[in-house]
């Protein structure tokens, strides 16, 4: 991609290419998206832990700090030097992207329990106002490490490699001059200043906007306060000159400030200074009690725009009287200020990342087909594939077009394909998926699919989907009265000799074509009768008066998932006690339901040895003397967003492994529909297998957890050698994979060629 021309003056939109696109956009990690946000989606009401008298009052960590200590970790990615250079400037606008959803949800959610009185304390024995002076004294310390990082690393890293920053003093006056055109023809005209005095009230500021709070002096020597809106709809870098690895911008805000005059004729500009506001973004439907799903949604999420302030951001510099100002009209507390030295929002770092330097990222990544479903030669029809056995795909690794995306579209193209039923939380933009959905229904095919239209921050996208998937001719159904529906599952009807057979998918990530380059998630596409058959009767529970909660091969949230599990770790502890083997390893991307900790708990007191992968919030305490002592806890942060769920559970006549959509908190366990399923192939359980012990491994790069809440990286052995990364080594292997698959292929085409000529 090119880099901006002098007629575009700005930074280059984020790249076509679909890999770029999706490398382009900050991952919600640990939002309210299955990324980031999949940690913040729903504010929990933390309700007292289950008793437990054998256990310690302070056996739990703060699920608050826990969250901040994650998004400490993304920050880190940033500040390693041992990252490209525009990998860690795509790490501070995560970072940067992550604290914005975590006040618009989870401290949001706080301030609402402290305005209505709520004094429930959390497990760990916080009140609300302990945890917001918590999470406020732990912000101001993470968002001065990513000032810095930028200004004094980031920043002066970029200006080497010829991408540049500016102020308006640094520009020359040729440069100046014709950015005086740009701001006359493409930004004046879209600028909209707003006054506050007895006639103009104080403006609405909306949710994340950046904005500029500008103090002017009339001809009478009178001060006036007015705010300036930056348009969210021009580029925030202005190209000043750009050319073959030299390219040099100006924030747009600063070209603003440079032609207040023009904005202010006749009065004098004495100072602006930049601001932004974060708003609570929550979204309540009580859809027990709406006619219309679909309309209440619609008329909440125009809501949300004037959901209350729960942070005000501000230049470092503003002065006081400007600052008490904002303050007062916007109805915040002082400890809801944060003053910020330098740009504000670091998110808008990802339009410098869609540059074309490839000098400066990763290599590029082709995920390969898994070798199951490689067509070679002569294409298959998957369906014939999944009769001779389980296929695991693991994302990013494995290709999600070649895989997932085509068994629904194989299933879709298919004349005897009869029903297609699918869940459907986030997707794409532009969905493969929904289309192949949609020619399905108007092939004639029944087509089901649940759409969830609470998935927060996707509701609009999906109320898009939604309707164009009924005017196709699918049934739309929206789930259960207060439950969520997470689980990622998809059944296929065919018929088959005279008899109905049903193919599955069920998955650890959302059918997102997009994400599936980014996030780590596991697959299972299975012809197994007995998953077949949960499935019929779990669609038949989402999509009708179906009651069932006992099923063949899964376990299913809300009814049975946790005790499902609580079981199977009892079964091992009291293997233990019985001087069997005994182990349970757990991949999530979240641990603070109380009930599962206190099981892990009492399996370490009994001898389980225990392991865990937690991407984010982790409330256990682990290898504390008399109470986790068998307990390790690790993080992998990296290129790619570790997003699957795998549990494993061994004992004396036990070996189970099962994957599925579930995290261990209290919404995914009471306030969701998920899905764990059970691996049955001798193939997929060692493939499985492989991949979690890889991230055991002790040569690896982790992030350990200690019993205290404090997390350390482990990144070079005890002698200094550098540890492997876990991710690029998968890279690595899918590469490998990849060239021999390729090579095999060209040397079977080359002796078939032979034998013809011969």
């Amino acid at each position: 991609m090119s880099l901006p021309t002098e007629q575009t003056d700005t930074v280059a939109p984020p790249a076509a290419d679909p890999a770029q696109e999706a490398a382009a956009v900050p991952d919600r990690m640990l939002l309210g998206g299955d990324a980031a946000s999949g940690m913040l989606e729903t504010f929990d009401v933390d309700a007292p832990p289950p008793p437990a008298p054998d256990l310690p009052r302070d056996r739990f960590l703060n699920r608050e700090a826990s969250w901040l200590e994650f998004n400490a970790r993304v920050l880190a990615l940033a500040e390693d030097p041992r990252n490209p250079l525009l990998e860690r400037a795509k790490f501070l606008a995560i970072f940067a992207s992550n604290l914005d959803e975590f006040f618009m949800v989870r401290v949001a959610g706080l301030k609402r329990r402290q305005a209505t009185g709520l004094t429930v304390r959390t497990a760990d024995g916080l009140s609300v106002g302990e945890q917001l002076t918590l999470i406020q004294q732990m912000t101001a310390s993470l968002m001065a490490r990513q000032a810095a990082c930028f200004r004094e690393d980031i920043a002066p890293a970029l200006a080497e490699a010829g991408i540049c920053l500016l102020s308006w003093d640094d520009l020359g006056v040729p440069e100046q001059e014709r950015l005086h055109g740009y701001f006359r023809s493409q930004v004046f005209p879209v600028l909209t200043p707003l006054a506050l005095d007895p006639s103009h009230p104080f403006p609405y500021i909306s949710g994340l906007s950046l904005n500029l709070a500008v103090l002017v002096r009339d001809p009478q020597g009178v001060e006036h306060f007015a705010r300036v809106k930056v348009p969210a709809n021009v580029p925030r870098f202005v190209a000043v000159t750009s050319s073959p690895g030299q390219s040099r911008y100006l924030p747009l805000e600063d070209l603003i400030r440079a032609h207040l005059g023009q904005l202010f004729a006749g009065m004098e500009v004495v100072e602006a200074h930049a601001f932004r506001v974060t708003r609570n973004a929550d979204v309540e439907v009580e859809d027990d009690e709406a006619e219309d799903l679909l309309l209440a949604m619609e008329r909440e999420l125009a809501r949300r725009r004037f959901g209350p302030v729960v942070r005000l951001e501000v230049a470092a510099n503003m002065d006081e009287h400007v600052l008490d100002l904002l303050v007062r009209e916007l109805e915040v507390s002082d400890d809801d200020v944060l003053r910020v030295p330098g740009i504000l929002d670091l998110t808008s770092l990802t339009a410098l990342y869609a540059l074309d330097r490839s000098d400066l990222k990763d290599p590029a990544f082709v995920p390969a087909t898994h070798s199951r479903l490689n067509e070679g030669d002569v294409p298959r029809s998957i369906f014939s594939v999944l009769r001779e056995g389980d296929v695991l795909v693991h994302h990013p690794y494995d290709s999600f077009a070649t895989s997932v995306q085509r068994f629904i579209e194989q299933a879709a193209a298919d004349p005897y394909v009869l029903a297609i039923k699918q869940t459907l939380y986030r997707t794409s933009g532009d969905s493969p998926i929904v289309d192949a959905l949609i020619d399905a229904a108007e092939a004639g095919k029944q087509v089901v699919v649940l759409v969830e239209v609470k998935a927060r921050f996707d509701e609009q996208a999906n109320i898009r989907w939604a309707r164009a998937l009924e005017q196709a001719g699918c049934h739309v159904v929206y789930g259960l009265v207060g439950l969520k529906t997470h689980c990622k599952t998809a059944l296929v009807v065919r018929q088959e000799k005279g008899q109905l057979r049903r193919y599955a998918h069920i998955g650890t990530g959302n059918y997102n074509p997009k994400t599936a380059r980014i996030y780590e998630d596991f697959g299972l596409l299975t012809a197994a009768p007995d998953i077949g058959a949960d499935l019929t009767d779990l669609f038949n529970v989402l999509t009708g008066y179906s009651r069932q909660t006992e099923y063949r091969s899964l376990l299913v949230a809300p009814q049975r998932l946790r005790d499902g599990l609580v079981e199977r770790i009892a079964s091992v502890t009291e293997a233990a006690r019985a001087g069997g083997p005994a182990q349970v390893d757990l991949k999530v991307n979240s641990l603070v339901d109380e009930t599962i900790i206190d099981a892990l708990y009492r399996a370490s007191q009994a001898g389980v040895r225990v392991r865990c992968l937690v991407r984010g919030m982790c409330a256990l305490r682990p290898g504390v003397p008399g109470l986790s002592e068998t307990i390790t806890v690790r993080s992998i942060v990296g290129r790619f967003l570790e997003h699957s769920r795998v549990f494993h559970f061994h004992g004396d006549d036990t070996d189970e492994w099962w994957i599925g959509s579930a995290d261990m908190m209290h919404r995914n366990l009471d306030r969701r529909v998920e899905t764990l399923v059970r691996l049955r192939t001798p193939a997929t359980i060692a493939q499985l297998r492989a991949v979690f012990e890889r991230g055991m491994r002790d040569d690896i790069i982790v992030w350990e957890l200690a019993g205290d809440g404090t997390w350390t990286r482990r990144s070079t052995a005890a002698d200094g050698t550098p540890l492997r990364d876990y991710q690029e080594e998968l890279v690595r292997d899918t590469v490998r994979r990849t060239a021999d698959r390729e090579r095999a292929e060209l040397a079977h085409r080359t002796e078939i060629d032979r034998t013809v000529g011969a």
